[in-house]
């Protein structure tokens, strides 16, 4: 297929409806259909794909999404590197809703999922150690502090399987081994864009203190989420804009590009 734009976005309809000229194209992969289809808009000197992750009426939960084709679906048009903005929790006082975390490491606590395009008869074994791209990641926390938005630098990312919610047992264990942000989303998405050669970014966005962080913290709900997310998704925008045009055009800091051929079967 011909190559269409360079770097992918997984967001909603808010990220792309004020651009001029998006294009919706359709993508048949392999792994079955995506989330939707991709739309295409210029940011800078990039053409930018995004895709919301979960449809674009929020129809699909997360441990329904079909990951493989989302990602399938950005290599196949040429993306290099993949940005996943998500709404997650807090697991830590000092991480705050409203603030944001790029996080440098994530843990699995999902089960069931597609989480390899590696099944036969090609194997790969792509390290995780690191996965996210230390490029991006750079651009990203430089972009939000001089947007003066709250950045978290580093961060581990525990991703739950949902669609629920965490018990506050649950919850009190992750906080007890000092990770700082819970997602449904962020694996095996991030995995699967090493997995084909690509930069992965993740971008948590608070939204709340999870279940059983702090004794008089009250239950999660979704609506409080979605109020949150909604208050501070015009700070999302503008750093995910701003980045974007700074986000050079050849991938010289990293070694995200070579995954694959440095990984043994």
């Amino acid at each position: 297929m011909e190559k269409i734009a360079d770097i992918g976005v997984f967001g909603g309809s808010g990220f792309y409806k004020f651009l001029e000229d998006v294009k919706e194209i359709s993508i048949d992969t392999p792994y079955g259909s995506p989330s939707d289809n991709l739309f295409i808009g210029k940011i800078g000197e990039h053409n930018v794909a995004f895709m919301p992750r979960h449809g674009r009426n929020h129809s699909i939960p997360p441990h329904l999404v079909n990951y493989r084709a989302n990602v399938w679906a950005m290599k196949e048009i040429g993306c290099k590197r993949v940005i996943s903005p998500c709404a997650a929790g807090s697991l830590q006082k000092e991480v705050r809703p409203g603030e944001f975390v790029i996080c440098d490491q994530f843990v699995d606590w999902t089960d069931s999922r597609k989480t390899t395009f590696f099944e036969g008869p090609v194997v790969e074994h792509p390290s995780a150690a690191d996965t996210y791209c230390p490029e991006l990641r750079e651009i990203a926390i430089k972009t939000a502090k001089e947007l003066k938005i709250t950045v978290h630098e580093t961060g581990t990312v525990v991703v739950i399987n949902g669609p629920r919610f965490s018990t506050k047992a649950e919850s009190k264990f992750f906080t007890s081994q000092g990770w700082e942000v819970i997602n449904m989303t962020a694996y095996p998405e991030a995995y699967l864009v090493m997995e084909m050669d690509m930069c992965p970014l993740n971008i948590s966005l608070i939204t709340d203190y999870d279940a059983g962080l702090v004794g008089d913290v009250p239950p999660v709900s979704h609506s409080e989420v979605i109020k949150v997310f909604n208050g501070n998704v015009e700070n999302l925008k503008k750093l995910l804009f701003s980045m974007i045009e700074k986000i050079p055009t050849e991938r010289n800091n990293c070694s995200c590009a070579n995954t694959t051929s440095n990984s043994h079967a």
